[in-house]
This record gives C-alpha cells, sequence and structure tokens, in this order.
C-alpha cells in the first residue's frame, strides 16, 4: 500500500478515534491520531485523554514505541506547542523520530499554536489540510466553534410529532418518542459536556437528565446538569438535584449569559433539551448551532408546540435549516438539522 493511501486512511481512524473521545475532553478537543511505520503500516493509535491526561499523539507513540521513528504521525489537529497540564506534542515527536506529520486542522489558538513550525524547523515534512472539511464538521466541530466564539457549541435536542407537539393538551408528554429513539438521546448527551433544561421543564417533567446504558444503568461518564431557575422554583427535591450527576443551577437572564456562565465552568458542547420558551430564547439569539429532532408518526392536535414564539411574522422571516442527516430509530425517525449560514 502506498504511503499516500496509507495516510488517507490513517486520517480515517483518526477521525473516529476523536469522535468516540467526544464529550469527555472538555475544554480539550477531542483528537485522534495514529502513527505509521517508515513502510506506512499502522503501528499506533490514541486520542485524547480527560483533561490532565496524554493528549492524542502521546498516546499514538506510546503504543509506537521505536516503530515511531523514521515514520509519520497523523493527527486531526496541529500538534501543540506550549506546555499546559502536559509538555508540548511538538516536541514529543520531534524526540520520537517522527519524520513526517500529516494534520486535518491547523491550530485556531494563539496558546497552543507554533506546533508546525516547530517541526518544520527541526526538518520534519508537514502537510496541513488533508480531510480538513471532514474533521471540521465532525468531533472538533464543538470545540473549534466554541474558541472561536468564545461560548459552547449547542445542540437542540427535541421529540415531537407530526404536528410538531411535544406534549398532549393535558401536559402529558412520556413517551412521545419510542426506546429507540429514547436511547439515540442517551448517546447524544454522552457526546455533551451539559444538558440544559428551563424550571418549567423540570417541574412539570422532573427529568433525571442523566446518561444511561441500554440496561438501564447510569454511565460511568456524566455531563453536568443544569437548571435555568431565575426564580428558584424547582425544589431540593427534585430528580435533576439527586447525586447521580453533578448539578449546577443557573439564575442568567439571557441565554447569551448562561453560555459565558457555562464557558466558565469547562462547558464546549451543550446539550438543550429545553421546553418551547427556553428554546425560542436560544434560536431568537442565533445560539443554535445544530438541532436534533425524533419525529414520532402521531398526531395530537393540541398541546405544547416545539417551540415558542420567535417573534416571526413572515414566512420570509422564517429560520430555515439544511438536513444534515435522516435516521430512521425504530417507527420514529432522526432528523439532523443545522441553521443555515452555519458549516
Amino acid at each position: 500500500m502506498t504511503a499516500p493511501f496509507a495516510e488517507r486512511m490513517a486520517m480515517a481512524r483518526a477521525l473516529a478515534l476523536g469522535s468516540a473521545v467526544l464529550g469527555t475532553t472538555s475544554p480539550n478537543p477531542p483528537v485522534g491520531a495514529v502513527v505509521l511505520a517508515a513502510d506506512g503500516t499502522p503501528v499506533g493509535e490514541g486520542a485524547t485523554a480527560p483533561p490532565g491526561g496524554p493528549h492524542a499523539e502521546i498516546a499514538a507513540l506510546a503504543e509506537a514505541g521505536e516503530r515511531a521513528r523514521g515514520g509519520t504521525a497523523v493527527v486531526t489537529l496541529e500538534p501543540c506547542a506550549h506546555t499546559g497540564r502536559t509538555g508540548p506534542c511538538a516536541d514529543a515527536l520531534l524526540a520520537a523520530g517522527i519524520a513526517r506529520v500529516v494534520v486535518a486542522v491547523p491550530e485556531p489558538t494563539a496558546l497552543a499554536g507554533g506546533g508546525a513550525q516547530r517541526l518544520l524547523d527541526a526538518g520534519v515534512d508537514v502537510e496541513i489540510g488533508l480531510e480538513r472539511a471532514a474533521a471540521e464538521a465532525g468531533a472538533l466541530a464543538s470545540w473549534l466553534t466554541a474558541v472561536r466564539t468564545g461560548r459552547p457549541y449547542v445542540v437542540w435536542k427535541v421529540a415531537g410529532t407530526l404536528d410538531g407537539r411535544v406534549a398532549a393538551a393535558d401536559g402529558s408528554s412520556r413517551w412521545v418518542t419510542g426506546p429507540e429513539a429514547r436511547e439515540a438521546v442517551h448517546r447524544l448527551r454522552a457526546t455533551c459536556d451539559a444538558v440544559v433544561v428551563g424550571s418549567g421543564t423540570a417541574l412539570t417533567d422532573d427529568p433525571q437528565l442523566t446518561v444511561r446504558r441500554p440496561d438501564g444503568t447510569d454511565a460511568e461518564r456524566q455531563p453536568l446538569r443544569v437548571v435555568v431557575d431565575r426564580r428558584g422554583r424547582v425544589p431540593a427535591t427534585a430528580r435533576v438535584r439527586d447525586g447521580a450527576a453533578p448539578t449546577l443551577v443557573s439564575a442568567a437572564a439571557t441565554s447569551a449569559e448562561l453560555l459565558a456562565e457555562l464557558y466558565g465552568h469547562g462547558v464546549r458542547r451543550l446539550l438543550l433539551e429545553g421546553g418551547p420558551t427556553l428554546t425560542a430564547a436560544f434560536l431568537r439569539a442565533g445560539l443554535v448551532d445544530e438541532a436534533v429532532l425524533h419525529l414520532a408518526p402521531k398526531l395530537l392536535g393540541a398541546g405544547a408546540s416545539l417551540v415558542g414564539d420567535l417573534g416571526i411574522s413572515a414566512i420570509g422571516e422564517a429560520l430555515s435549516f439544511t438536513v444534515s442527516g435522516v435516521h430512521q430509530r425504530g417507527r420514529d425517525v432522526e432528523i439532523r438539522l443545522r441553521p443555515d449560514g452555519r458549516s
């Protein structure tokens, strides 16, 4: 197998490795790395560990050992050049004798930048841009949005009926969708640093907001549970206040203020599971980066809508989305969307 083909295959694997740790690395990026020996054979791989642990390149080099000398490192994000909780990955690559480094996305921050130049100055062959679009739209999307905007990336998740209802007229909402869709929601929660609801949802549905495995047991890692409760209405007995996961009750006055608060807590990817009112506030502010809609083949005709008042009075003012994926989840359909104008 030729080296270029080996590098493309390695980058595909590196992208998958980064995706596998999405939601576990913040505030660090979920990076994947593969080390190829001089003949193009994969000899090591790794992904970013939770904060304080090794970066992807370090894990891949450790697995490769001496076989990395004279070889190629394929990484989804430019190796860092600064010392934080761990040492510079660029220096580790040099110490391992890596001869070539292939990168998908250049480092966007001034703090960690300079790794590619350090490698070039040491005589290492560096290529940047292989599968860059795929990497930026994949596991790195949330982290890149966060470092470029100074706020978490927001994924809005909602389950509704064909006529856009999230609950019946009597307020009941369990269950709008079936078990397959609910399992998909838990997988989605697991990729996020925090899950947000408003006080209305916390009071009406009393959700626990934990990540559960298919067998119903709690997953080992739990995202931060966030309740926006400006008036202190959510009681201490609410399930979201139990000890199953960390909880933050926020009195933030606006969606932007909430995001700034959560960014300060290290949140880089946020799952918005709030009701129509909280969701409308995020949408009006242009703070939704991705939407995941689980649509059940049911009609209610009345009840709470998917979203509250957006202040739109004419069709030309409608918020527009592009469908990025459609999946069957049992009897339900999962539709993934991005607001127009977002890559």
